[in-house]
């Protein structure tokens, strides 16, 4: 049986592994599932449509699955997904999504520290860090691999590439491209993210391979058709560099420049 502390409300049709730990003054509504290791400390709140999976640690004041802050929405089934292994800080805020996707996803392994919210219908993917405060707006995607320094603003239905890093107290309107460092209000390109490759184990080909990219993607002489034509024929193929060009390809605000 979990391990339920006695001034915790939970409901008898939610769906709770045996080994999950619910500290006190904490709420669960009857449309829940809880996977096997989940640890709630204290004064959480779960509400109908979450499904949390294994080995989840969550803080003080978090609420997950409150129904959006979106005018349009009438009610109808969505849900919230959160994979393993996260670690969900105080006060988080993570809401259920819209008709329009029916689900607000978080991947495997990542940090949401304090006061992070992450609006209907976002997806963020595994390994994923999200410092104090950040906000992500409706329908943003976050690939994996990204962390987002804190006080950080996304727009809704913008897109942040794979193994980017975003400075603190940064303004994004636009799509941030993989690998790459970005930061201000208003946001600007500072680089690859080179640290963050070599310690993942990037090969210096990739890298290489990713500044050349980069060097036609930002330069003066070139709007953004124009680079990526050139970056296709002038640049060597790797997986990174077809992801870039995909990135690109399937922007739906454009990329931040």
């Amino acid at each position: 049986m979990p391990e339920i502390h006695p001034t915790s409300i939970v409901s008898k049709d939610a769906q709770i592994a045996d080994d999950v730990i619910i500290g006190p003054f904490c709420i669960v509504e009857g449309d829940v599932r809880i996977d096997s290791g989940t640890k709630l400390l204290s004064h959480v709140v779960v509400y109908d449509g979450a499904r949390i999976g294994k080995n989840n640690k969550i803080f003080p004041g978090a609420v997950i699955a409150a129904i959006p802050q979106d005018l349009k929405f009438n009610n109808e089934y969505t849900e919230v997904f959160i994979g393993d292994n996260n670690v969900i800080r105080e006060a988080v805020t993570i809401s259920r999504a819209t008709s329009a996707t029916k689900k607000t996803v978080i991947g495997n392994n990542c940090l949401l520290m304090a006061y992070v919210h992450v609006a209907h219908d976002c997806v963020v993917g595994n390994n994923c860090i999200l410092a104090n405060s950040v906000e992500l707006a409706g329908h943003v995607y976050v690939e994996d691999f990204v962390i987002i320094g804190g006080l950080t603003g996304v727009h809704q239905f913008t897109s942040i590439g794979q193994h980017s890093m975003i400075g603190a107290c940064s303004k994004i309107v636009k799509d941030i491209p993989p690998y790459t460092l970005f930061s201000g209000n208003p946001i600007r390109y500072e680089g690859l993210n080179i640290i963050g490759l070599r310690r993942r184990g990037f090969s210096a080909e990739a890298i290489n391979s990713l500044k050349e990219a980069y060097n036609i993607l930002y330069s003066p002489f070139f709007n953004t058709t124009q680079a990526v034509e050139k970056i296709k024929t002038e640049i060597n193929p790797t997986k990174e560099v077809n992801n870039l060009l995909d990135f690109i390809t399937n922007s739906r605000r454009g990329i931040s420049k």
